[in-house]
């Protein structure tokens, strides 16, 4: 007969918490071996630190895991509940810490974007004064909600959405954890069912944890059994989030995004923004829909709007920066805005036909007053000889032939008559040459 852990009334995201800095899933770009952060903590060697990262990325976790190593007084409270009273209060308990014992006390502040300026401004002569080592944690761009005095005596540290995989391996640990997890139980989880959980999670560890916990106990149903099959009817029916119909490493997946690009190619906004989100609903990772819409932008849009790159650009950087589920629709933006772009394929055509030159005419050699002459030797053997400085010319532009000989007549890039290539035409003064 499986009995739940001991700890069951702790939330099993609170049990799982990493004790050891080994321990932590993700994050490797900053607790990495040789990361100097990872090797500050590992030596106790404490600082002020702004933590910026997406709800469930771990903040929390890493600065406990500083006053553990650190082995500091360690303090706590959230901006949400918490005001200026009860900051004077743990001041004056971190003051007679240190009249005891010499050293600082860590602060630990969640959502510290939630203070104002004026309470932010609260902390600074005690970071100033060695009294306190800040850690705020905050989901907000530091830049925004930060004041500047604070931020200049702290570094801010960017913590990441947590993948898919990532995801998983916490899942997969808290099952077979017999202290702190499920182990103890005699728990099977169809891959399918695992899949689902990591996905409808977006990235968020605690998330993650909360749902399995949820589905386990709903699979208990109040009975005793001696083995739990956690299958997708049941996670399904636990969350009431049905799972769709998608493979990330079959059909189905290469058909949604197929759907999704074609149908920004026809300029179909309904479409576009319906795929978009069938392939986040169905777990998709968002940083694949971004890059496939940022190629999208140079292949299919290209220059006849050159500001669809910069948007693709930005869906990405906001997904990294802010995640779900805010950063959805900063997806959505870009879906609808290369939709509606004038489309062009000139420059997917120009790097086919540059490619096809190189692999057919090889390394053509750079004409003589084109090449970079340094010395006085070379400038002796013709390099540069004869070059025409534009500039010194009207409209900067001067007739001279900057391809090899033996390909000058080639034409690449064909501008069409859509959007901003029509003006990009005009600036060209394009006249079709004749194919060498």
């Amino acid at each position: 007969m499986i009995k739940p852990n001991q700890d069951a009334d702790i939330p099993l995201a609170e049990r799982m918490r990493p004790k050891r800095l080994e321990d932590m899933v993700g994050q490797g770009h900053i607790l990495g071996p040789g990361c100097p952060l990872s090797r500050a903590i590992t030596g106790g060697r404490i600082f002020s630190v702004i933590l910026w990262g997406p709800p469930g990325s771990g903040k929390t976790t890493l600065a406990r895991l500083m006053g553990e190593y650190s082995k500091l007084p360690f303090q706590s409270f959230s901006a949400v509940t918490s005001g200026i009273n009860d900051l004077r209060q743990v001041i004056e308990r971190a003051r007679e810490s240190k009249q005891m014992t010499g050293r600082a006390t860590i602060l630990f502040v969640d959502e510290i974007h939630r203070f104002n300026k004026a309470q932010q401004d609260a902390f600074l002569p005690h970071v100033e004064s060695g009294l306190i080592i800040l850690i705020g944690a905050t989901t907000q761009n530091p830049s925004f909600e930060i004041i500047a005095p604070l931020l200049s005596r702290a570094r801010v540290i960017v913590l990441n959405l947590l993948e898919k995989n990532e995801i998983r391996t916490i899942l997969l640990r808290a099952l077979t954890d017999r202290e702190h997890g499920f182990g103890a139980m005699n728990i099977e989880i169809v891959p399918d069912a695992l899949e689902h959980l990591a996905g409808v999670s977006m990235g968020d560890a605690r998330v993650a944890l909360n749902n399995l916990e949820a589905a386990v106990f709903y699979a208990l149903g109040g009975e005793q059994t001696e083995h739990i099959v956690l299958d997708l009817a049941t996670i399904e029916s636990a969350l009431n989030k049905k799972a769709l119909l998608y493979d990330k490493d079959g059909e189905e997946h290469y058909n949604l995004i197929s759907a999704f690009h074609k149908s920004l190619r026809g300029s179909d906004t309904q479409a576009s923004v319906y795929w978009l989100y069938r392939m986040l609903a169905a777990g998709e990772d968002p940083l694949f829909i971004c890059r496939r819409m940022i190629r999208f932008a140079s292949e299919d849009v290209g220059l006849a709007d050159p500001e669809a790159l910069n948007v693709a650009l930005a869906a990405f950087e906001a997904w990294q920066k802010v995640g779900p589920p805010e950063a959805e629709l900063a997806l959505a933006e870009a879906a609808v805005y290369l939709a509606c772009a004038p489309k062009s394929n000139a420059l997917y055509l120009t790097e086919k036909s540059v490619m096809e030159e190189i692999s057919h005419s090889g390394a053509q050699p750079v004409p003589m007053h084109i090449r970079n002459a340094p010395t006085k030797l070379m400038k002796g053997l013709g390099y540069g000889r004869g070059y025409l400085y534009p500039h010194n010319y009207p409209g900067a532009r001067v007739e001279q032939e900057y391809l090899p000989g033996d390909i000058k007549n080639r034409v690449f890039y064909r501008p069409t008559d859509r959007g901003f290539e029509k003006e990009i035409k005009r600036r060209m003064g394009f006249q079709k040459k004749p194919t060498a």
